[in-house]
């Protein structure tokens, strides 16, 4: 039997076909533009479309949608509506891939650092934001210590639940996976140490799950195995660099897709951003984690971060500087520094002070009568200028012993100064006013000084090397500017 063939029923059932291939097409271009982001970090641009702030504003909406839903006093009306979006969101970020999931997950956390920078007035939290961002009843910040407070504990808390670093295992000891663990430049071996086999939660061995990707190389190291003393040639260094990127760049698809830009080094070694010279992706796009933080060397602080120079003698700090004396313990010296005269601050410093002044107990070479570390304990403001480079180990032995670090320096982008307003707890001097030193110091009010000593005793923790490393120390602000620099958050 043949069926006949009905125009209506046929016109009817491709009307319908078309409006159902023309509703899933209008669904998919939806779903592209929705989910896409035009992800700026570092410089660099990754492939999606969306600009960021709309998607932002996407994430932090239905974000806020589930927190109505739990707020007391919500219609029925209100629940029905936000429980269908939030399933809808649930089912859409399966479908994303491994790198879209890291960058939505970024774009919720930045939404939530950005409401606790809007809900803070001035440097302090408003009594709301502390109710909201305290979540455990450990360290919070607070004070005038910090450029705002509220919005460094959620951008750190975020960090702790979220951030993971992904360690690239390529190379052998001494120049990769190890570095320096004692005396001048003894952070860069115990970063790595830590970031590798500490207990902390922060490395993640799949590195699509990543944020950022290491590359664990010692410049310190580089210096002692590939540099010839007195050449001056630093160009086996930047060859170390350089294949070493290129050994990445080639099995992995994550150097290539941004240019490095979610990748980071570390070191302290002064030859550190000489040696980043090796690529210049890694020079100018990258994270460069560098103690020669000079601006006028390349150092770019809206990418790079600052790192402070810790010397442990030994591997150890001194037992002097574990236990500061009380804050209203003698101090009888104004000033105290001992040190060569290499680079062109210091030779100012000890041609104007040097055996001038009993209040100013400045020396080239300490006499060994004297005790360096007892001197610090014993003076109000502790002398730091810059040496061949800009940092300087004795800031921090400065904030350890509580003696008010003067910053004698130009170019330099001191520590975590995205969360700590030095200002606060240090004295920053010009190196023209050296010869008024004295009276510089001098002009210090005794209230002022007593508020500088209190904002040391909070920052100290900061700077803390610990082992193993615990919350809030040294280790984790390191890691807490990275992670700033990956999301490009200011918290000021």
């Amino acid at each position: 039997m043949i069926k006949t063939f009905n125009r209506s029923s046929y016109s009817a059932a491709s009307l319908l076909s078309a409006l159902c291939i023309a509703l899933v097409i209008a669904v998919l271009m939806h779903s592209d533009y929705y989910y896409g982001a035009s992800m700026r970090f570092s410089g660099s641009k990754l492939k999606y479309s969306v600009p960021l702030v709309q998607l932002q504003r996407k994430v932090l909406s239905s974000y806020d949608h589930v927190r109505a839903v739990r707020a007391p006093g919500s219609s029925g009306t209100s629940f029905s509506e936000n429980r269908f979006r939030n399933q809808s969101l649930t089912r859409n970020i399966g479908k994303l891939s491994g790198e879209e999931k890291v960058e939505r997950e970024l774009a919720v956390a930045r939404a939530s650092i950005r409401r606790a920078v809007s809900s803070t007035i001035g440097n302090f939290r408003s009594s709301t934001t502390v109710h909201d961002i305290v979540e455990d009843d450990e360290y919070v910040p607070n004070g005038v210590v910090y450029r705002n407070p509220g919005a460094f504990y959620r951008s750190y808390m975020e960090m702790e639940r979220r951030f993971k670093v992904y360690v690239y295992s390529e190379g052998d000891p001494p120049m990769t996976h190890h570095g320096p663990c004692k005396d001048i430049y003894s952070i860069e071996g115990r970063f790595i140490h830590e970031i590798e086999h500490g207990v902390g939660r922060f490395r993640t061995r799949d590195a699509q799950r990543a944020h950022v990707y290491f590359m664990p190389f010692s410049v310190t190291m580089m210096v002692k195995y590939l540099y010839k003393p007195l050449s001056y040639n630093l160009t086996p260094l930047r060859h170390f660099v350089s294949d070493y990127v290129r050994v990445v760049s080639m099995k992995y698809p994550f150097w290539n897709r941004t240019h490095g830009a979610d990748h980071f080094m570390l070191t302290c070694h002064d030859w550190g951003p000489h040696a980043s010279r090796g690529n210049s992706f890694l020079y100018n796009t990258s994270i460069r984690v560098l103690c020669n933080a000079n601006t006028s060397e390349g150092f770019n602080p809206q990418k790079d971060v600052s790192l402070p120079e810790i010397n442990l003698y030994a591997g150890k700090l001194s037992p002097k500087l574990l236990s500061p004396p009380p804050a209203n313990a003698s101090r009888p010296h104004l000033a105290f520094f001992a040190g060569g005269t290499h680079g062109p601050i210091r030779p100012s410093l000890l041609h104007h002070w040097k055996n001038r002044d009993n209040d100013l107990q400045v020396y080239e070479y300490l006499p060994e009568h004297l005790d360096y570390y007892s001197l610090m304990l014993q003076s109000k403001f502790c002398l730091c200028p810059s040496g061949h480079e800009v940092a300087s180990p004795r800031i921090v032995e400065a904030i350890y012993a509580e003696c008010v670090p003067v910053i004698l320096s130009e170019h330099y982008v001191l520590p975590f100064s995205d969360v700590l307003r030095w200002e606060a707890f240090s004295i920053q001097v010009e190196v023209s006013e050296i010869p008024r030193l004295k009276e510089v110091l001098k002009a210090v009010s005794e209230e002022k000084y007593r508020t500088l000593k209190q904002g040391l005793r909070v920052v100290r923790k900061h700077f803390m090397l610990n082992k193993p490393a615990q919350r809030f120390d040294v280790f984790h602000m390191i890691l807490h500017s990275i992670w700033l620099r990956r999301i490009n958050v200011r918290l000021s």
